[in-house]
């Protein structure tokens, strides 16, 4: 498999390192937007049409960003038939904190205790929605470095995003992403090419402690995520041009240099404008632009306008989401599926557009494409880059294997039950007065999660969680599989080797074949 190769058989830089394998996890249960609207007593589509979303994942009191991020890195594992020893870093990405000094990594490790590896390197990162990507670049890097030592790396995005009743409520959602990074994948990072803007701001931030709740300047927010995708853009055309240059080339790059692109997702009206801001980077940045045929038709009203007062300019919006909307039909709009379906998920939201955008899409659409990815966090942090597909599309080849494995995505996202806005606002407000709560054992019906779902069995008097996995025959697991994330040194069985494979009804295809 790909990223299997010896020390003694690397060149002097790995190849084509990337993302080799992914995995997605969501809750079981979701809100009918439209019916949280009539609810929540607002207009009809405030949510569906002005924020273009449709249903919200959420999860009850037994989840949590512990059970989450085990329940995602076991799938990945079994899933591609991984033994644990392969496994060189694990870092994870998250702004979900219940332990200010404990990390999830931590408390994923006990599913590497049987493999007898402890030899792990990489902790928790923290920023925002940008965790994530942090991660991942930590990932990449250690594979390109002299550390590394020939095996993965995997990376966990995960959140739960909730906010107090109001008007930011609809654009929580909640969920996990797990990717195996390492040399020969079929979803290579662009060396070279990232475009970065940090810069200090409070758009969103938690500074209680004892709250899950943001503080969130909605304007603020929408400016500096706008102001930093103009940044990151002008920065990544930036350094391909001077690639080019180098190779001797004179070109201007567009948005017609990518194939498809994906963006952090707060809610997918957001995506769709900020597509339209990069065909706005590009019109202004273009020497001599065409305004009576092709996609700048009728743009030239907009030929002077400073980009730094146009983030609220409603007829600048609309004249560039008209232009951009083939656009955005033909690069974009396929990545938002698990965001319209389940909301913002954080840290893995931008990683959950990718895993979109490559479940409804062909190895053979999606050989030899470049993928611009933008990812933002809060506070605030921002990178654009650039993903290049493999070539090879052939069977048994790894990016069939990926696409494969993400085919059954619609199928999960439509296997789950929608629950009532009553009850969503019950399970926030059971959330609110149990939150960090110890001696606490929680409430809801293991039954309604997914098989195969770890969740959490109790807190107990020193605020030590205790977890263990649903089975997927439902049978009872005995209580030595359970797993207390206290008791790092403490040995415990491990569930990989308990538990039966993912059944094909449930992984998709590539489960099936997986030993």
């Amino acid at each position: 498999m790909p990223g299997s190769a010896s020390i003694s058989c690397m060149g002097p830089w790995p190849k084509d390192v990337g993302i080799i394998a992914m995995e997605l996890y969501f809750p079981s249960q979701y809100v009918d937007q439209a019916e949280l609207e009539q609810f929540d007593g607002v207009p009809a589509g405030k949510y569906t049409i002005g924020l273009g979303q449709a249903r919200m994942g959420f999860c009850s009191d037994c989840e949590d960003i512990n059970s989450f991020c085990l329940t995602v890195v076991q799938r990945l594992m079994e899933r591609n038939g991984l033994s644990y020893d392969s496994v060189g870093r694990l870092e994870v990405g998250t702004e979900t904190i219940i332990d200010k000094s404990k990390s999830v990594k931590t408390v994923i490790m006990q599913l590497f205790e049987d493999s007898g590896n402890t030899d792990v390197e990489g902790i928790d990162t923290t920023n925002a929605c940008y965790g994530g990507t942090a991660a991942l670049f930590n990932a990449v890097n250690w594979v390109e470095s002299s550390s590394w030592d020939g095996r993965y790396a995997l990376v966990v995005a995960g959140d739960i995003a909730v906010y107090a009743t109001g008007s930011a409520r609809p654009t929580g959602g909640a969920g996990a992403v797990a990717m195996l990074v390492g040399p020969n994948a079929p979803l290579a990072f662009e060396r070279g090419l990232r475009g970065t803007h940090m810069q200090h701001a409070y758009d969103f931030y938690k500074p209680d402690l004892m709250s899950e709740y943001p503080v969130v300047d909605g304007k603020l927010s929408i400016e500096c995520y706008l102001s930093a995708l103009d940044r990151c853009y002008s920065v990544y055309r930036n350094k391909i041009h001077a690639q080019w240059q180098r190779e001797g080339l004179e070109k201007h790059f567009s948005l017609d240099n990518f194939g498809y692109l994906v963006f952090h997702s707060p809610y997918c009206k957001l995506v769709q404008k900020s597509l339209a801001r990069l065909m706005l980077n590009d019109f202004l940045s273009h020497p001599s632009p065409n305004t009576e045929t092709g996609p700048f038709t009728g743009l030239d009203a907009f030929r002077d306008v400073q980009p730094e007062e146009t983030y609220f300019d409603r007829d600048v919006e609309k004249a560039f989401m008209k232009a951009s909307a083939d656009l955005f039909e033909k690069k974009t709009k396929s990545s938002l599926l698990l965001s319209n379906q389940n909301g913002n998920m954080y840290t893995p939201s931008v990683y959950g557009c990718l895993a979109s955008l490559i479940a409804q899409h062909t190895p053979a659409q999606l050989a030899g494409q470049r993928i611009g990815v933008f990812s933002y966090g809060s506070g605030f942090a921002a990178t654009l880059y650039s993903l290049r597909v493999t070539q090879d599309h052939t069977p048994g080849s790894g990016l069939n294997k990926l696409v494969s494995s993400l085919s059954d995505l619609k199928l999960r996202l439509d296997s789950r039950t929608k629950v009532s806005p009553a009850v969503f606002a019950e399970n926030m407000k059971l959330r609110e007065e149990t939150h960090h709560l110890a001696n606490y054992v929680p409430r809801a019906s293991v039954e309604d999660l997914f098989p195969g779902t770890w969740y959490l069995v109790r807190v107990d008097e020193r605020h030590r969680r205790e977890y263990t996995r649903r089975p997927l025959d439902n049978i009872l697991q005995s209580e030595s599989q359970l797993v207390h994330s206290s008791t790092p040194t403490e040995h415990v069985p491990s569930p990989v080797k308990k538990m039966p494979r993912i059944p094909a009804a449930i992984a998709g295809p590539e489960a099936a074949t997986s030993n």
